[in-house]
């Protein structure tokens, strides 16, 4: 049985403390990106008591996704916008979504993410992610960014770190390995990098600043 939102609620304001919680509850989150960093990132958020979720893709699920992705095998062929919605309301059934279903450039990013305190950059892609990252520093300073870099092959997690790089941006990874490296992505390590990244907007709205 789904509880109340009343329920639910309270529920988190136990876990976390009233303040804290409200806190989680009114702020704004983009993930930029709903692959293995995204839809881990995302779910960490939902079960916290993130207030809304801006979620970007505008790819499909394929079945190469599901050793790290947070999808089902039902769900190969679904835009993962969709597939993943569902998802979180099963898990989060009273978050606020807003899904984009298109590939976020430097010509649409600051329309996207206007309504966002927090962005998270979740691309696989080394050139998406640099534009997303310039164009948030650049268009964007008043907002927080937390990024990825490298996350790939069967390195030791231990290698894996959050950096503060200026006061609204933080990187996540550990900033060596390429997606083409070794074997690529492994679903523990990109499933720690993308706790990494909640972790950090969790402390970021809670003002634990990383020095």
């Amino acid at each position: 049985m789904i509880p109340t939102k009343e329920e639910w609620i309270k529920a988190l304001k136990e876990r976390h403390g009233e303040e804290l919680q409200q806190a989680f509850s009114s702020v704004t989150v983009a993930v930029c990106g709903l692959g293995g960093l995204g839809s881990n990132i995302a779910i960490h958020l939902a079960r916290a008591g993130i207030g809304k979720l801006i979620l970007i893709d505008f790819d499909r699920v394929d079945i190469s996704n599901l050793h790290r992705q947070q999808y089902k095998a039902s769900q190969i062929g679904m835009y993962k916008t969709e597939a993943f919605a569902d998802n979180l309301r099963e898990i989060a059934p009273y978050i606020e979504l807003e899904a984009h279903t298109e590939r976020i450039t430097e010509n649409n990013a600051v329309k996207l993410l206007q309504s966002a305190d927090i962005v998270c950059e979740a691309f696989d892609s080394a050139e998406s992610k640099a534009m997303l990252t310039n164009t948030v520093l650049s268009e964007m300073p008043e907002k927080h960014l937390v990024a990825a870099s490298g996350v790939a092959g069967m390195g030791t997690t231990n290698s894996i770190r959050t950096r503060k790089i200026t006061s609204r941006f933080y990187l996540s990874g550990d900033e060596t390995s390429d997606v083409s490296d070794d074997i690529g992505l492994v679903a523990p390590r990109v499933a720690l990098c993308a706790a990494h990244q909640a972790h950090t907007v969790l402390r970021i709205i809670a003002k634990q600043f990383e020095v």
